[in-house]
């Protein structure tokens, strides 16, 4: 499925005081709003994911799975700064008719959820059943559902946090370092900083799986082997692929994106801000994350007024969120036949 793309006409002022002028966003729906507009399932992307959510979310969203277009209308819309159909540093600037590179503007999670209301005002939704993101997803529906506490009726975090950590932080630090390292990255041009980035994607890596998951996955079978191991080529081979596939321009303004969530911003502090949300909320945590430790996601718990909290328990770390959707549908249907309330949406359970 073609992507589609919204184009917002007027001035798009961000967090930062900067504004975006020329607006797109790239976006993907799939199935059709209902008569009473309450089969909305909302999913926000993780950090290099796009709008294609049947695609990347196989299990969880598909024609045959617990989230699918026969019974919802689903949309996925692609983020601020991210290459894939919405403005981003590869953009032109219409001040000097080239790409913005790193004179893209600061964005800020608090900015992509900004982006997600105008879609949603264009699409005539007006109502969200279940709002739904992994890690930098969740940060952005979480952020989302404190913006505007009456239109999320159901929120899914998974795998996320309130406020970006100092350990997430020098992560994302330690990547864009590899960016700088790059010589072709600073001057800006198209397939600038690939080098860079393939480091960067390593790294990162590192922090999306475990040590257990590698001392699986990679060990070697030969113990005399001394050169081209497993893990070696494993993380070459990651590199590449994100290359193959992205920028590095819009890398480094994603991390430091990342960087900037903090739902207490603004907001006489974070705990406060938890206790504005008013949808039922399922946090998950990964007991294997790294990159977001479970302590993150049960933080969550006790300060959003109605939270659920669950656990998955996966070999895989922080990227379990995107590799287990059997674990997850079980999660997730067992959290709506909690729901005493009774919920208006059709959740089609796979067998």
């Amino acid at each position: 499925m073609i992507a589609k793309t919204y184009k917002y006409s007027q001035p798009f002022e961000l967090e930062s005081g900067q504004t975006l002028h020329g607006l797109e966003i790239g976006y993907h729906t799939y199935g059709r709003l209902n008569a009473d507009g309450s089969n909305v399932i909302w999913v926000c992307h993780a950090l290099t994911a796009n709008s294609d959510v049947l695609d990347w979310w196989k299990g969880l969203f598909g024609e045959n799975d617990y989230f699918n277009p026969t019974d919802h209308f689903i949309v996925c819309a692609n983020v601020l700064t991210s290459p894939y159909g919405t403005s981003n540093p590869l953009s032109i600037n219409p001040q000097t008719g080239e790409p913005y590179y790193l004179d893209f503007p600061d964005v800020t999670i608090r900015d992509m959820a900004k982006a997600h209301q105008l879609l949603a005002a264009f699409l005539g939704v007006d109502s969200i059943e279940i709002a739904i993101g992994g890690s930098l997803g969740g940060q952005q529906a979480l952020e989302w559902s404190i913006m505007q506490p009456h239109l999320i009726k159901n929120l899914i975090i998974i795998a996320t946090n309130a406020r970006h950590s100092p350990w997430g932080i020098a992560f994302n630090e330690s990547q864009r370092l590899a960016l700088l390292a790059d010589e072709t990255f600073l001057p800006g041009q198209p397939d600038g900083g690939k080098k860079g980035l393939k480091a960067a994607r390593s790294m990162a890596l590192l922090s999306y799986r475990t040590y257990k998951t590698y001392n699986i996955s990679q060990q070697e079978d030969d113990d005399n082997i001394q050169d081209d191991f497993k893990a070696s080529s494993y993380q070459s081979y990651q590199g590449d692929k994100l290359v193959n596939r992205f920028n590095a321009y819009s890398y480094w303004y994603l991390s430091k994106v990342m960087d900037s969530h903090n739902v207490g911003r603004n907001r006489d502090g974070v705990e406060k801000a938890l206790s504005l949300v008013k949808s039922r909320t399922l946090v998950i945590g990964i007991r294997s994350d790294v990159l977001f430790p479970i302590e993150e996601q049960e933080y969550l718990h006790k300060n959003i007024p109605q939270a659920e909290f669950a656990e998955l328990d996966s070999f895989y770390g922080h990227d379990g969120f995107l590799i287990e959707t059997e674990a997850l549908t079980k999660i997730i249907t067992s959290f709506y036949k909690t729901d005493a309330a009774g919920s208006n949406i059709r959740l089609h359970t796979t067998a």
